[in-house]
């Protein structure tokens, strides 16, 4: 039998079905989601009833859920911004150069992925009040950083190590010092690495509840948080709306991603 036939076959429409059946299940907490932030109701119900898009007017002219948003994006932005800074010098060294004990830094780089986030949190709770450092914004900055500096150092490690070595030995013969030789020839070779490691620290960061919930004050309250808040007191559409718009927000990242340097490309370095 040949693969054509294979894949017409009856195990073949079983395994689509299971696909199907799986991405339903995946997507069905967003599809809700999407569906309640346009009920015309004030209650939430499911499914919902009417159609409206006044809970979106509502949401985008309050200025709580605005300044959250802005603070959620500037914690995210500067978070990201920090750890490629950080993180690519350092994958770098660790595939490039390696040293005596390389693996055990890079198993403590990687090491917040295994601890939980809660304790981590509480942690830097501890660690951040025993050196009077009693600024909220910078805290979650740097905490922010901390949790999502494993997903650039993993990317760019494999991407590192799928690169091929030999055009950078190319470049130094022909004339390029190192630091010319990994802006000009390593970085385009594994930007796609970088750019998914810089999304999935973005999109951590963004959402993080487990981190901000420990570091927040009355100023500094991120998206996630401000959620949490509304609906202890009351839960209707406008809280899906939020939800709605941080998933716009998320989608369209990825859609950057995939304008600037193809996500199947990204995602399989």
């Amino acid at each position: 039998m040949s693969a054509d036939e294979r894949m017409k076959g009856p195990w073949a429409v079983a395994a689509y079905a299971a696909t199907g059946l799986a991405m339903l299940f995946i997507l069905a907490p967003i599809l809700v989601t999407l569906a309640l932030s346009v009920s015309d109701s004030v209650f939430v119900t499911f499914p919902p009833k009417g159609f409206t898009l006044a809970w979106y007017g509502k949401v985008l002219s309050d200025q709580n859920f605005l300044g959250s948003l802005t603070t959620s994006l500037q914690i995210a932005t500067a978070a990201t911004g920090i750890t490629v800074v950080l993180g690519v010098p350092a994958a770098y060294a660790i595939v490039r150069h390696p040293f005596p004990g390389s693996g055990i830094c890079q198993e403590i780089v990687l090491s917040p992925l295994i601890f939980p986030v809660l304790i981590t949190g509480l942690v830097l709770v501890k660690f951040f009040a025993g050196w009077g450092m009693q600024n909220a914004f910078p805290n979650m900055i740097l905490a922010h950083a901390l949790v999502t500096l494993p997903y650039v150092v993993r990317t760019v490690t494999a991407s590192l190590l799928l690169a091929d070595r030999s055009l950078d030995e190319a470049a130094m013969t022909l004339g390029y010092n190192p630091l010319l030789t990994f802006f000009r020839v390593t970085i385009p070779q594994i930007a796609p690495g970088l750019a998914a490691g810089a999304l999935f620290a973005f999109m951590v960061s963004l959402d993080n509840f487990p981190i901000s919930m420990w570091l927040i004050d009355a100023r500094t309250v991120p998206v996630p948080i401000m959620l949490f808040q509304s609906m202890s007191r009351l839960f209707d559409p406008s809280i899906a709306a939020m939800s709605s718009v941080m998933i716009v927000i998320g989608t369209l990242a990825v859609l950057c991603l995939e304008k600037l340097v193809g996500l199947r490309r990204a995602m399989t370095m």
